[in-house]
């Protein structure tokens, strides 16, 4: 039994998985609410008015992404006051449950989303299709999501060979297709990597009048983590609240992955395969001249030194020439 008074500055980072969740949930009910959605989802409320932020994620998401063990949104509640509305699934369930979308049925005929100036749809991987498909509960939100599957139905993304177990979940009734469930929102931000193939062919069925898409080119596979390492998680989401994320803004912020020790690993790995050596050495003497890089000290001294005995063979070869015309 939890007799400590928790709190939405209070890490909960220590505590055993069912502690953690009473936690949650003591938190929430402070001043909001905490319901479970059937069995595998939940819903975590905190009021504080007058922007709403609506994030979708996992309780796993939660626990490891999260210094304190919080949602992420609990960040904008403490930062911006702004309200939050968690829906967390126990593991990746894309949000495809009666009981989610009863929830939201009911939001909705309660008028929920109308008491707020501003609404903001936000999730990452199964999260980001659920901020795009359940953002239609709120017409004129604004949507960001996080390379988003627009579907898993076998019919329509039969090349996304990455989540066979969801191959028998429907995703053709209620809150079906993500990117037509845009059709109300003012905006939508797409954030992907164009480089991963699957998330690309995602992101291409996205494609509508109101959506932005925001590419985070050699980034890779993680790019939730790659904006709270790089701190630009709470600045992507302000931004969107203010109608200020274009791709302009983005590309500013984004200017920060130069020292980021993922990007440049990615991008190494990207230079090395299309064998563009003198981007490589440019590269490396980029990296090593601003942070202690082991790998890429050692990637600069052995290009370094297959170029002067390159030199060497021209000279050489030169010297030939000329002696035998």
């Amino acid at each position: 039994m939890i007799e400590a008074p928790f709190t939405i500055d209070t890490s909960l980072a220590d505590l055993p998985k069912a502690e953690w969740l009473l936690a949650i949930a003591e938190i929430a009910e402070d001043s909001g609410y905490y319901q479970t959605l059937g069995a595998k989802h939940h819903a975590i409320y905190v009021e504080r008015k007058p922007t709403l932020l609506v994030t979708f994620e996992s309780l796993s998401g939660m626990r490891s992404l999260s210094a304190m063990s919080h949602p992420l949104g609990w960040e904008m509640v403490r930062t911006y006051g702004w309200s939050h509305l968690c829906i967390a699934s126990e593991g990746d369930t894309w949000f495809r449950d009666e009981n989610v979308y009863a929830f939201f049925d009911r939001l909705i005929d309660d008028g929920f989303f109308d008491e707020f100036e501003k609404v903001i749809f936000y999730g990452a991987g199964p999260g980001g299709y659920g901020a795009a498909a359940f953002s239609v509960a709120a017409p004129g939100a604004t949507v960001v999501a996080i390379q988003p599957q627009a579907t898993l139905d076998s019919r329509i993304a039969e090349w996304d060979d990455r989540f066979k177990e969801m191959r028998r979940t429907d995703f053709g009734s209620r809150f079906g297709y993500a990117p037509d469930m845009l059709e109300a929102a003012e905006a939508a931000f797409i954030l992907y990597d164009p480089n991963v193939a699957l998330d690309a062919m995602h992101a291409s069925l996205f494609t509508r009048p109101n959506v932005t898409k925001l590419r985070m080119r050699h980034m890779g596979l993680a790019l939730q983590s790659d904006l709270l390492q790089l701190d630009q998680f709470e600045t992507v989401l302000s931004l969107a609240a203010a109608g200020k994320l274009t791709r302009l803004n983005f590309a500013r912020l984004y200017r920060s992955r130069r020292e980021h020790r993922s990007y440049l690993k990615t991008l190494l790995v990207t230079l090395e395969a299309d064998d563009r050596k003198k981007l490589i050495l440019h590269l490396c003497r980029h990296v090593n001249a601003r942070m202690q890089a082991p790998r890429f000290v050692r990637k600069q001294k052995l290009l370094e030194a297959e170029m002067v005995m390159e030199q060497a063979q021209d000279e050489a070869r030169n010297r030939n020439i000329s002696k035998n015309g």
